[in-house]
């Protein structure tokens, strides 16, 4: 009792010196909630794409690689919550904003039934020189809190980026496409044979560097493939 109430004392201590408030809108934190308010976290713009085949994500991928199913779990727009929460998560080193889009993300995924013949998560690999840079990879964070929800094991470490390329953001659809061609490997084949992956990523835009990352387990290994976002652009 008394390791009890020392414990919520030095937390309601250490608040008042470092409060923690919500990555979205700036409120206090409650003891349950992390990096997200629960009120943001509702307001997040829900696509429904996990509850409906051939919806725009699985649409995106029809006639570059053959997918078993895809889903984004919400909107990314421009100037919205998402989408800052998303650069906090990537360029301000805010990587447990990663965990906590995971687990709601995941806990749409498992109610919906999406995650019933998934095997494992594959998160998309960062090279090795970008995440020496950042400290860590954002979509392995994100898969992690799926994990974490769902008990859908993790992989990493066995699909592997081994060519840096430029960033992304300011290409067009077909520069992103050769910006991604050839530039992961598989290093464990035997290890993923015979399982349906569902590669995890933050967001999907053209859908290029996804793209490439399900060929490759294709071409290595044999495997089915699915894809689930936290985001897709919507602009």
């Amino acid at each position: 009792m008394f390791f009890q109430f020392s414990n919520t004392y030095l937390s309601a201590f250490l608040d008042l010196f470092f409060p923690r408030l919500c990555k979205g809108c700036g409120v206090h934190l409650f003891e349950n909630e992390n990096e997200i308010c629960k009120k943001c976290l509702r307001t997040l713009p829900r696509t429904g794409y996990e509850l409906v085949t051939d919806n725009p994500a699985e649409k995106l991928f029809w006639g570059r690689v053959h997918l078993e199913k895809a889903a984004s779990v919400y909107y990314y727009r421009k100037g919205e919550l998402l989408q800052k929460l998303l650069h906090q998560l990537k360029y301000k080193g805010h990587y447990l904003i990663g965990e906590e889009l995971g687990k709601a993300t995941g806990n749409i995924l498992k109610q919906s039934g999406f995650l019933n013949d998934i095997d494992a998560l594959i998160p998309v690999p960062l090279h090795i020189k970008k995440l020496r840079t950042r400290g860590y990879n954002q979509s392995e964070y994100i898969a992690y809190g799926i994990s974490g929800v769902s008990a859908v094991p993790l992989i990493t470490e066995n699909l592997m980026r081994i060519v840096h390329t430029s960033t992304q953001t300011k290409k067009n659809r077909f520069e992103r496409w050769e910006n991604v061609q050839n530039i992961f490997t598989v290093v464990h084949p035997s290890q993923l044979n015979g399982k349906h992956l569902l590669l995890i990523d933050d967001v999907v835009t053209t859908g290029a560097t996804l793209e490439s990352c399900a060929l490759t387990l294709k071409n290595y290994c044999n495997v089915k493939v699915s894809i689930a976002t936290v985001g897709i652009a919507d602009f």
